[in-house]
């Protein structure tokens, strides 16, 4: 479950978002500028909210009135950018194991497999990043953030920088990601297609208020 109760001013930009769902992809839907981005980073722990509280999983990581603020590294928050930022001297097997070492986490061989054959990624292992194609390095990333065992994912548009092609690759693994991996996402896109295709909530976005927030029909 994620609750969102924020306001945050940005420079002459302001941010205000209320909202609570238990949906297992909530869409963050919303031209650019709209506030998807500084929201999804308030959640993530990289933004503090001038006032308000966000509660994750029924943890409160921020409360501006009991100046509650967990840091991002505390959260369990998987994160992955559009432009993936896996480590270019790193191969893709250690690009997937980078998480779990960083959070102090025991190898888990059955839950490695299953993560890796649901993205389709075993036969990357040895290669490097810059030998793969955009929509395998996303499908990396995705990997790699899963593998961290996180309660919550965060996708700022995963797809924003593939082509068509690509994003037609990787639309599949997300969806299968959104029914078999039992782990709720935030998805972050102004592209409607996408978001009907994975969301089961919708948050719509508009110069930092929520004008809507419901079902995939409110998209239509």
């Amino acid at each position: 479950m994620l609750r969102v109760d924020i306001e945050k001013q940005l420079g002459e930009f302001s941010l205000t978002a209320s909202f609570a769902s238990e949906g297992r992809v909530i869409g963050l839907f919303g031209a650019s500028g709209a506030g998807k981005s500084s929201l999804i980073n308030m959640i993530a722990g990289l933004l503090r909210p001038d006032r308000g509280t966000i509660v994750i999983d029924g943890e409160t990581v921020d409360d501006t009135a009991a100046s509650i603020h967990v840091p991002t590294w505390r959260r369990r928050i998987g994160y992955v950018f559009q432009d993936a930022r896996l480590f270019p001297h790193l191969n893709v097997a250690q690009n997937l194991d980078y998480g779990r070492r960083m959070n102090g986490l025991a190898s888990d061989p059955a839950q490695h497999k299953r993560i890796i054959d649901l993205l389709d990624i075993g036969a990357l292992q040895g290669r490097r990043p810059g030998k793969l194609s955009g929509g395998e390095r996303q499908r990396v990333a995705l990997g790699r953030a899963l593998l961290s065992r996180p309660r919550l994912l965060l996708l700022d548009e995963p797809l924003g920088a593939l082509d068509e092609g690509r994003k037609l690759e990787i639309l599949p693994y997300l969806v299968r990601l959104r029914d078999e991996a039992n782990v709720p996402m935030v998805y972050v896109s102004h592209d409607v297609a996408e978001l009907r295709q994975l969301a089961t909530q919708i948050v719509m976005l508009k110069q930092g208020r929520v004008t809507s927030f419901g079902g995939v029909k409110v998209l239509t």
